[in-house]
């Protein structure tokens, strides 16, 4: 399985978000809290918790709800529409074990965020550059 890393936009994207309660707990989330975006077709939930950052299927399994606009706790998401859980790091859904979610690898660069996405051409991306940002050859439209 060949992956490449795609850009999934600023990392000051992912806004902090709190409730009530939280603020009225602790003075914010300073960098915690999620974004959806969409890279090749795939929604895809991106988190930043005290853990580090976290990439899931943006989808939840159980009817498609949104997962970036679920509470984090405990390295879980709690999807907003029926209360499915999911672990981040492992996409296993909390009730049956069963690995329900996608999860993707997903990291800070040069203040960008990005995601290891699976490719069928590996070294290729969609802009015909190949992982050290050369132009291939032989392109037609290149």
């Amino acid at each position: 399985m060949n992956r490449q890393w795609k850009d999934a936009g600023p990392a000051d994207a992912i806004a902090a978000r709190t409730s009530a309660a939280e603020e009225t707990e602790a003075s914010g989330l300073g960098n915690h809290g999620a974004i959806e975006v969409l890279i090749d077709g795939q929604v895809i939930a991106i988190f930043r918790t005290e853990d580090g950052l976290f990439a899931v299927d943006g989808m939840c399994a159980h009817q498609g709800g949104p997962i970036a606009e679920g509470v984090v706790q405990d390295g879980c998401v709690t999807c907003p529409w029926h209360g499915w859980q999911y672990e981040l790091a492992t996409g296993i859904q909390t009730i049956n074990r069963q690995p329900l979610q996608q999860t993707y690898p997903v990291r800070q660069r040069h203040g960008r965020l990005e995601i290891a996405m699976v490719v069928d051409h590996p070294g290729r991306d969609d802009s015909g550059r190949d992982d050290s940002g050369r132009e291939e050859s032989g392109r037609e439209d290149a």
